[in-house]
């Protein structure tokens, strides 16, 4: 038995070496190919001519630019997205300072008009001021996917996640990722391999979904103006790194095994509709609003009451959100944030845009007049690692029920505990890294 093992390894490595693919993707290849010697030897057919479909496919699946073309594609996206929607931001980020400005006008109760005017509208309002950067990016994420592009993204990347334990089928819920990483997760289901379908649920909250997407606009905005959509562009595929270098240690050394080949077959390119693409861009984009209208509104409620009381205080320092802070300060003084930073982060595990609704309220400040505040306070450095924590650490509540349901209770706590490690240590990186190359 042992003897016919070792044959078998050098004959299968053998062929890895000729045609530079394992056997489970090698044999249907071969086998198609005999198909269609054998359709060619029975049937006439006139002369097909190419398609519009394969001569782009030519390029955007060759195996050296079908990378390159696929991240091009990928910054152009940020571009757009951020180039198109930047009037509308400073014009809803108005439109907030004009309704808390009317609140603190006519409503004479002070501990109401605080209520209103900073809690409900400026919380809200500095996470709503970047709806448009969120539905022009699924309006491009719509444009991809309808054009027939994204479904080829999997084959693009499938021969690369072979490496790390991963095949081009995880790419799909990772694609999905950036909306949300709930759905993300439950479309792991489709997945055939189990192995692989845990390394694709644990890693996809590492995917950058919309809800990160308010604090890397503001922060981007404050510390990199003239490069924004670029510096959001790499927090992206950072997570996309990550997700692939942290498949590759829990598939080596805790699921061993290996993913089961990709067959798929791809749609023809296709122009898509202008009202299909708006349709989408509606419906994916609202659910951010509704989201915003109940889970975000009563963790920006918790964060206003919290940083209010006890009755009394003179000052948010004082509140028990100031005590947190300054409890949790000394955790992050390597990163060069102070107490505010620090326990804006905390809310986060409820909902990730709750982040900029928390240092709104905690600075006491509404969006354009919290960007200066920030300036002040942290580096570009320190504020390129916070944007880093955030994309990394802890899932959100709805994501760890998702992986809860899809996987149970021990890898729930295993996404939640690595990520929060795998956050503190990137950080840390970027900063002694980062302080390294500037001084």
């Amino acid at each position: 038995m042992e003897e016919l093992r070792k044959v078998l390894n050098e004959a299968k490595n053998r062929l890895i070496e000729s045609f530079g693919l394992e056997p489970d993707v090698l044999l249907p290849d071969i086998r198609y190919r005999v198909i269609e010697e054998i359709v060619s030897t029975s049937i006439i057919r006139e002369k097909v001519e190419l398609t519009l479909t394969d001569v782009i496919d030519d390029a955007i699946l060759n195996k050296y630019l079908g990378i390159p073309v696929f991240l091009s594609l990928a910054w152009m996206m940020f571009q757009f997205t951020f180039s198109v929607a930047a009037p509308i931001v400073d014009a809803v980020d108005m439109f907030f300072s004009w309704i808390g400005e009317i609140i603190g006008e006519y409503i004479s109760n002070s501990f109401l008009a605080s209520f209103l005017a900073d809690g409900i509208v400026g919380g809200l309002g500095t996470i709503l001021v970047f709806v448009p950067n969120i539905f022009f990016l699924f309006l491009a994420l719509s444009a991809l996917e309808d054009s027939g592009y994204l479904a080829r993204v999997a084959f693009i990347f499938d021969r690369l996640m072979r490496k790390f334990r991963l095949s081009g089928r995880s790419i799909i819920p990772h694609l999905i990722g950036f909306g949300c990483n709930v759905p993300g997760v439950m479309a792991t289901r489709t997945i055939a391999g189990e192995n692989e379908r845990i390394l694709t649920a644990i890693t996809n909250p590492l995917i950058s979904c919309s809800a990160r997407l308010p604090v890397y606009v503001l922060f981007a905005g404050v510390f990199f103006p003239d490069n924004s959509p670029t510096i959001i562009f790499s927090l992206y595929m950072l997570g996309i790194v990550l997700a692939f270098l942290i498949s590759f240690v829990v598939g080596r050394f805790f699921l061993k095994g290996k993913p089961s080949p990709l067959i798929m077959e791809l749609p023809e390119y296709s122009m898509p509709e202008t009202r299909t693409l708006l349709m989408h861009m509606w419906e994916r984009g609202i659910m951010f609003v509704k989201k915003a209208g109940t889970v975000i509104l009563a963790g920006v409620i918790a964060i206003w009451a919290l940083s209010n009381l006890p009755l009394g205080v003179k000052s948010v320092e004082e509140s028990y959100l100031g005590i947190l802070g300054h409890i949790m300060e000394p955790l992050f003084k390597p990163f060069g944030w102070d107490w505010r930073i620090a326990v804006s982060i905390v809310f986060g595990f409820v909902a990730k845009e709750i982040v900029v609704g928390a240092l709104g309220m905690i600075y006491g400040v509404e969006e354009e007049a919290l960007e200066h505040v920030i300036s002040q306070t942290m580096t570009p450095l320190s504020a390129y690692a916070f944007m880093t924590f955030v994309l990394i650490y802890v899932p959100c509540v709805a994501t760890l029920a998702a992986i809860k349901g899809e996987l149970g209770w021990k890898w729930a706590i295993f996404s939640a505990i690595y990520e929060v490690i795998l956050a503190y240590l990137v950080a840390l990186m970027i900063m002694v890294i980062g302080g390294v190359m500037l001084s």
